[in-house]
């Protein structure tokens, strides 16, 4: 078979291009370390880097979101101490305030106290992060949820909050609205709220009760009356005697499955409350007291009554608080558990894209030699040859 001169050169330039394009590719891949530089390198690898970066970044997102709810929970689980200890020392004011012997000026001036821990509460629900944005707005984190008029406190927040996505199949609540944590507390005990008569005369008070019974609680609006001050009867909303007895200081009067206990001496026609438990708030139960503190005209039983059941919407507040402080807390352990095992998962996930991606440095180094050598010996050979002709050898 003839080689012509021409087929011969383009062979060899061939031969030897590609071989400088396998040097510039490995020198390349030497200089990035990286062996997958772009699809056609290897495209079914390249198709599984691609897989992989993407679950990384996911990944990384879900710890960058677990990080800023850490911060604002965080902060949100120190407001909640201050509003507890705020809290338990506006009980310590009120069993203070309960005492038979204090005047009315001395009441008042703890009064004149409790008015400033209710601004003071006010300010913690208003609490804001290091971008102003408000702990107890929830989505209307932008604008400020509580504002204060007098004694009477409103929240304009959001009824939610923005879920956050700590991992593929996992979201929590990035904070608490300020409605569930300080507006929305069970009064009295949970069940049913009591009340001394506005037109009582004797000495009197009612405790906050219980429940002894719930399936024979009958939710309605019940009147304990005084017929005397040893015999009182209990009717409900339709004026049907539900119980009777004697009275004797202090007295249990049971009806319906629950109990109540009076305390005192009534006159004859004084009167006192059951009343299915609505919702009240951790400021209503502070400015509640501050306006029994500061009344002039209440009796003994009828102001005992009421600090009685000022003390027990505060402990309902402080419960209620407890409550989220304590899911502040579990949903702090789920981001922390969360992160711990996106980190791990980040790390397999970059040991596999190395794996795929990243040159062998040894390997490359050795296929570099071994390239630059064949280059090497494939132009001394072309020159070498291409020297080879007959004119060469006729003088």
């Amino acid at each position: 078979m003839r080689i012509s001169t021409v087929g011969f050169q383009n062979d060899a330039l061939a031969q030897m291009q590609a071989l400088d394009a396998d040097i510039a590719q490995t020198q390349s891949e030497l200089s990035t370390g990286l062996q997958l530089q772009n699809a056609a390198d290897n495209p079914s690898g390249m198709a599984q880097v691609n897989e992989l970066n993407v679950q990384l970044s996911a990944s990384q997102q879900y710890v960058t979101n677990g990080q800023a709810a850490t911060a604002n929970m965080t902060l949100e689980e120190q407001a909640l101490t201050q509003a507890t200890t705020l809290l338990q020392s506006a009980q310590s004011l009120a069993v203070q305030a309960n005492n038979t012997s204090l005047s009315s000026s001395e009441r008042q001036n703890i009064a004149a106290q409790l008015q400033q821990q209710l601004q003071q509460l006010v300010g913690i629900a208003n609490s804001t992060d290091s971008n102003g944005n408000y702990l107890f707005g929830g989505y209307a984190s932008s604008a400020q949820p509580f504002a204060q008029s007098g004694n009477s406190v409103s929240y304009s927040g959001a009824d939610a909050v923005d879920q956050i996505q700590i991992s593929a199949d996992q979201r929590i609540s990035g904070g608490d609205t300020g409605a569930s944590v300080f507006m929305n507390i069970p009064a009295g005990n949970g069940t049913f709220t009591t009340a001394a008569g506005s037109s009582n005369t004797g000495s009197a008070s009612i405790d906050a009760g219980s429940v002894t019974n719930a399936a024979a609680w009958v939710p309605d609006t019940y009147s304990i009356t005084f017929t005397s001050p040893t015999q009182y009867q209990v009717t409900n909303s339709a004026d049907a005697v539900v119980a009777s007895g004697t009275y004797s200081s202090p007295g249990t009067i049971a009806f319906d499955g629950v109990q109540v206990t009076v305390s005192g001496t009534p006159a004859s026609g004084d009167t006192f409350s059951v009343a299915p438990a609505g919702t009240a708030s951790a400021f209503s139960s502070l400015s509640s007291l501050v306006t029994t503190l500061n009344s002039t005209t209440l009796n003994q039983g009828q102001l005992t009554t009421q600090i009685n059941g000022a003390l027990e919407q505060i402990g309902s507040a402080i419960t209620n608080i407890d409550d989220v402080q304590a899911s502040v807390g579990a949903r702090l352990d789920a981001i922390s558990s969360s992160q711990s095992t996106s980190q791990s998962e980040q790390t397999d996930l970059q040991t596999s894209i190395s794996q795929l991606s990243d040159v062998d440095y040894a390997a490359a180094v050795t296929q570099l030699n071994t390239e630059e050598v064949s280059l090497q010996a494939a132009q001394e050979s072309y020159a070498s040859l291409s020297k080879l002709s007959l004119f060469n050898y006729l003088s």
